[in-house]
């Protein structure tokens, strides 16, 4: 039989070692969950087995790629599948054109992956109220609002995804995972705005240079006026906006002068960064690490094929960037940092390349694999050291300005926080409307990963997505994995039965 994918899986001897990332420490061996988490270093190892899941790429419940960015980039309106062939990664591929079914789609790895962190969010909250001689109140404090803050945000990442999801928020005996039933959208959503509040006053301000990636107030905070603002009610805009403003007002965050730099490795937590999930070489990672290596793996499978030019290395060709989109960012000071032009390096005879399916000779820049970070050792296509940044300081301005005008605000606020960006690249000021705030937020986080779900939550995606085969009332959600329907008392979303 088939269970809910929550399954106990501590991660004490699979984090990676190597740096001084807190993320990254020493391996802790293989432990039994009854005998663990008796001291600071054990609840502390399992803080970062709730973490790791932030930064899982591979081996999820169907054991294939598992990153989101490349599979919500294909399901937009910004780029193709690509790849060598129509079935290559077939996960992306039936959800860049839209014929997802319960057993064939990313949603199996999306799904155990989230679970996964839930679980061992749960597990430590219930352990770390126990007796532990050596841990110290503020670090108990710390800890718990942390491990509330990933549950949050694995909750999010799910009822954004799937919409009707178990609500679990304690570790389970066998018996009752097969007895868990959906909960509504509003009560996970209630949840999250929960374990969020009571997190927020734990957190620290700013963290220590080899503390970078634990989270933050600010990180928390950002994050309850996302959750609030994605729940689309215009009555509750006001309360988003302020925990926005908490965010965007702190004097520890600034927009990056220079747009490329927000995205280099040797940039990595700048003034921008709000949270952002790492990846590092320092595992030097082999295939035989498949599941549990520490690079970022999407840099590679955007680079070109077969290429051999400059700048770049060669790569598997996923993510093509649809020419609809190229032009219209094409006269934006954020395109050339965005679009990698590669047929205009092959044009000019500095390069050559493969063309691979879908091709339109324009690629993911953000992520483009540069030959300077490519490791020395290991599998290249393992171990690109580039960080993700889920949220930074232009998203979080946007989506104030967003907040203000639906909750009837500070019209002159909104127009600041819009027009920061657009100053930030060089564009003159424009009066602040909700189209252009959408408009902005669409070139200024192009292949980022949010343009699928703007789509969604402001009703466009059956309009704009019409291309690709999207339909209204079925698509705006991933299916329950088939799997996950075995034995189970869960039912599958509507239009995938």
């Amino acid at each position: 039989m088939k269970k809910i994918s929550i399954i106990l899986l501590l991660a004490f001897g699979i984090v990676a070692s190597c740096t001084k990332d807190f993320l990254q420490t020493d391996p802790k061996g293989l432990v039994l969950e009854t005998n663990y988490y008796r001291s600071r270093d054990e609840v502390f190892a399992g803080l970062v087995a709730v973490y790791n899941r932030l930064s899982v790429e591979a081996g999820g419940g169907d054991n294939t790629y598992s990153n989101k960015l490349g599979p919500l980039n294909a399901a937009a309106d910004e780029c193709w599948a690509g790849g060598a062939n129509s079935t290559d990664m077939v996960f992306w591929q039936v959800w860049n054109n839209y014929t997802l079914s319960g057993a064939v789609g990313p949603q199996a790895s999306f799904w155990k992956i989230d679970y996964e962190g839930i679980y061992r969010a749960n597990l430590l909250l219930q352990k770390i109220q126990g007796d532990i001689p050596d841990l110290v109140s503020g670090e108990r404090a710390r800890f718990t609002a942390e491990a509330k803050f990933l549950r949050a945000y694995y909750y999010f990442e799910l009822v954004r995804l799937f919409r009707n999801i178990p609500l679990i928020t304690e570790p389970l005996s066998q018996e009752q995972i097969y007895e868990q039933v959906q909960a509504t959208p509003e009560a996970v959503y209630a949840q999250i705005e929960k374990d969020l509040n009571e997190a927020i006053p734990d957190l620290p301000n700013i963290v220590a240079p080899a503390d970078n990636g634990r989270v933050t107030k600010a990180a928390a905070m950002a994050l309850l006026g996302k959750a609030i603002l994605f729940q689309n009610n215009d009555a509750r805009m006001g309360e988003a906006a302020s925990w926005f403003d908490k965010v965007n007002s702190s004097p520890q965050y600034s927009l990056v002068p220079n747009y490329a730099d927000i995205f280099s490795p040797l940039n990595e937590f700048n003034s921008e960064s709000i949270f952002e999930i790492q990846h590092s070489a320092a595992q030097i990672a082999g295939w035989w690490a498949w599941g549990n290596f520490m690079g970022n793996v999407y840099v590679h499978m955007t680079g070109p094929r077969s290429y051999n030019g400059p700048l770049y290395e060669s790569g598997w060709s996923f993510n093509p960037v649809i020419p609809a989109f190229v032009n219209s960012i094409r006269n934006d000071p954020r395109y050339r940092h965005t679009v990698a032009n590669i047929d205009s390096l092959k044009a000019a005879g500095q390069a050559t390349y493969a063309a691979a399916y879908q091709n339109t000779g324009y690629f993911v820049k953000k992520f483009a694999p540069l030959k300077q970070f490519k490791a020395p050792d290991g599998e290249p296509a393992l171990n690109y050291p580039n960080n993700f940044i889920e949220i930074r300081l232009a998203d979080t301005y946007l989506m104030e300005a967003e907040a203000l005008l639906r909750s009837g605000g500070d019209v002159g606020k909104a127009q600041l926080r819009l027009n920061q960006v657009r100053a930030r690249v060089g564009l003159a000021p424009v009066q602040a409307t909700l189209e252009r705030i959408y408009e902005e937020r669409r070139l200024e986080l192009a292949t980022e990963g949010h343009r699928w779900f703007d789509l969604v939550r402001t009703g466009k995606a059956p309009v704009t997505l019409a291309f690709k085969g999207f339909k209204a009332g079925t698509h705006e959600v991933l299916p329950i994995p088939l799997n996950e329907l075995n034995n189970t008392k869960l039912v599958q979303n509507p239009g995938y039965n």
